[in-house]
């Protein structure tokens, strides 16, 4: 399957499994959207986003949503970056690599009548985030909720400083393992903030120079 975006072609293989939320009820829970149902998908190792770790990430960042250019990366169901849009963000991202993550995200998008604001790759995380460093994209908040234990976080924060994607006052959100050891400082962001809600930390990161 090839996707394009911005000029740009990302292709996808098959035989890989996106995060999801399986069994969990997964609504947006304020702005346009609010009360709508997201798809989830069944079958699959899963890790939710509860509805309270959502709000309590969406209560800090509310005066920072509406106007805001969004990217959720490791998008899974794009629950994120969708409540994002219903909260009055301008424009929204969604990278996964799963074709299956792909459909359930234009599912929910459409479902939400929020498909006008969005966009979705299916692709390779940290070719896309190359790929928007060339097309001089970036963003004022960044999404991201990679697989837990994986080293994942520092390196996708690597890579977003490196590629410079995030506005100078741009918001990093990571979700991680309360295990999972992530980075004070690396390529000039700096966490400032973090949260703890039962195994799940939400990290927070913006430039050190802010």
């Amino acid at each position: 399957m090839t996707i394009g975006y911005d000029n740009i072609k990302y292709h996808y293989s098959g035989n890989i499994q996106c995060q999801l939320e399986e069994f969990a009820i997964l609504r947006v829970i304020s702005g346009t959207a609010k009360g709508h149902k997201l798809k989830t998908i069944k079958g699959l190792t899963t890790r939710p986003t509860s509805d309270k770790v959502k709000g309590a990430v969406f209560n800090i960042l509310a005066a920072l949503i509406p106007g805001a250019n969004i990217l959720d990366i490791f998008a899974g169901t794009g629950s994120l970056g969708i409540e994002a849009l219903s909260r009055g963000a301008d424009s929204a991202v969604f990278v996964d690599k799963s074709s299956e993550c792909f459909r359930t995200i234009k599912e929910n998008l459409a479902h939400t009548k929020l498909e006008s604001e969005a966009t979705v790759v299916v692709g390779d995380v940290f070719a896309a985030l190359n790929k928007f460093s060339k097309n001089n994209k970036k963003f004022d908040i960044i999404f991201l909720d990679p697989p837990y234990g994986k080293g994942l976080v520092e390196e996708t924060l690597k890579s977003i400083a490196e590629n410079d994607i995030i506005m100078p006052e741009g918001i990093i959100v990571a979700e991680h393992d309360a295990s999972d050891k992530v980075p004070e400082e690396v390529g000039g962001l700096a966490r400032y903030r973090w949260e703890k809600y039962g195994d799940t930390v939400i990290s927070f990161y913006r430039s050190k120079h802010v």
